[in-house]
């Protein structure tokens, strides 16, 4: 079985479904997944007879992606979504991998997500902001592919755009909610403990869909909250 006290980093088996998830997409993807763990076996599925699937090629040799073939022998049929949990479950049971990441917005998928998590498995969700809420929170975590900028966008990154004033408010929510989570000795609430309330309830939670590349700066943006980073410890405290 898999020891990740063995590792620096947890090791991921990435699963990408081609029929549901834009070929354009793969290489930002690719990028986010290594900020969460080691993508050892990346693996994509599709019918490659089938011409719709022909912008995959590129990013199939570029990212070093290992294309399984699943040809649909019967109309109605979805031979790629069988495929993938087929090898999703021998995956698990060769008790290799640390998690999974699973990059689809079909919620077909959310028995494989409950079933994965059964086995104390790390599972993380990727799709585009289509995605249902109910494949959304059934993964450890969930991100929008809407969210992963490139590495030419770096900056537009780096520049968090204004959002209106409800979006804001919303966040603003969901943090004193979590914050309300969290215990604390006083007023002053560690801010990593925070981040993992928040995604606990909502695990689609991300402060780049508000425009902010960290917590930190959302939280520093929020005017009814306080943020401290003494001791290179960051803290927040609803504003007195």
């Amino acid at each position: 079985m898999s020891n990740l006290k063995d590792r620096d980093r947890p090791l991921l088996a990435v699963l990408f479904d081609a029929d549901n998830v834009p070929a354009k997409h793969a290489a930002n993807i690719m990028r986010e997944v290594t900020t969460i763990g080691e993508p050892a076996l990346r693996r994509v599925y599709g019918d490659w007879s089938n011409g719709h699937l022909k912008s995959w090629k590129e990013p199939i040799h570029a990212l070093g992606l290992v294309a399984r073939q699943e040809t649909s022998n019967t109309t109605g049929k979805n031979a790629t979504d069988i495929g993938l949990v087929i090898d999703a479950m021998d995956i698990l049971h060769s008790g290799k991998f640390d998690g999974f990441v699973i990059v689809s917005s079909d919620s077909d998928f959310t028995a494989l997500v409950n079933r994965l998590r059964e086995d104390g498995l790390n599972v993380i969700g990727i799709g585009e902001e289509k995605t249902n809420p109910a494949l959304r929170n059934v993964y450890n975590r969930f991100i929008l592919v809407e969210n992963l900028k490139g590495e030419d966008e770096a900056e537009e990154k780096a520049a968090p755009q204004a959002k209106p004033k409800a979006d804001m408010n919303r966040a603003y929510q969901l943090v004193r909610n979590a914050m309300d989570r969290c215990d604390a000795e006083d007023e002053w609430i560690s801010l990593a403990a925070v981040g993992l309330s928040l995604r606990a309830a909502h695990p689609d939670f991300d402060t780049r869909s508000y425009g902010f590349a960290k917590l930190s700066g959302m939280v520093k943006a929020m005017p009814r909250l306080e943020f401290s980073n003494k001791d290179h410890d960051p803290r927040v405290r609803i504003r007195t």
